[in-house]
């Protein structure tokens, strides 16, 4: 098994807003650790190593989280759950990690890119995404860190659907209905222009029989 990334947290014990205020100040990050088991244990985390571990993990990818608690430390596979980052300057100022067993399939939703190019877009159409990810079932270390879609042969008004997307072995997808996920579709911006040449065209007719009938008059 590939060595997985170390983030080192602590246990926070003041707890509240003005406590985690001043913890900001200092540059950590408050946060939550939630056991897979429903244990919940507040920690804390430097900013810097935690933006730099959510730009490469994003929240589906599983790596060691090392909790001091009194100077005895404790290695954990968990996620980062959720970032929740201030408003104005974009920082985080809460996070959410998640304990996970890696012999226990978990739900996760994965993110999908495309690839190829796809017939509709040469022939003008524009693709639509109905999502930007997918939600499957599988094992932490099975979790993809995307899932492919192959959209070189969709066409104008064709679509793929989520059975016809291929995962990873061990992984699934969760569904209840075979939804769509990327189509091809025309572009909206010609039926527009079309529209408004034909209502040009409409208001031009009408002026010319305005103008005939003045001349009549």
């Amino acid at each position: 098994m590939a060595e997985l990334l170390k983030l080192n947290v602590e246990e926070r014990t003041q707890l509240g807003k003005g406590p985690n205020r001043r913890l900001r100040a200092t540059g950590m990050v408050p946060g939550i650790y939630y056991d897979a088991k429903g244990v919940n244990i507040p920690v804390k985390v430097e900013m810097v190593p935690l933006q730099k571990a959510y730009a490469q993990l994003g929240t589906a990818q599983v790596f060691d989280l090392v909790l001091d608690r009194g100077g005895k430390t404790e290695t954990m596979p968990a996620l980062l759950w959720r970032v929740r980052n201030e408003p104005v300057k974009g920082v985080p100022e809460h996070v959410d990690f998640f304990g996970v067993d890696l012999t226990q399939e978990i739900k996760v939703a994965v993110h999908f890119e495309l690839i190829g190019e796809s017939k509709g877009v040469k022939l003008g159409g524009q693709i639509e995404l109905y999502r930007d990810s997918i939600e499957v079932i599988c094992k932490p270390m099975d979790i993809p860190e995307s899932i492919t879609i192959d959209i070189t042969e969709l066409d104008i008004m064709d679509s793929i659907h989520i059975e016809a997307v291929t995962f990873p072995e061990g992984v699934s997808p969760l569904f209840d209905e075979n939804y769509a996920v990327v189509a091809v579709n025309e572009m909206r911006g010609s039926e527009e222009d079309e529209v408004g040449d034909e209502e040009e065209a409409e208001v031009a007719i009408v002026g010319a029989k305005e103008d005939e009938a003045s001349e009549a008059e």
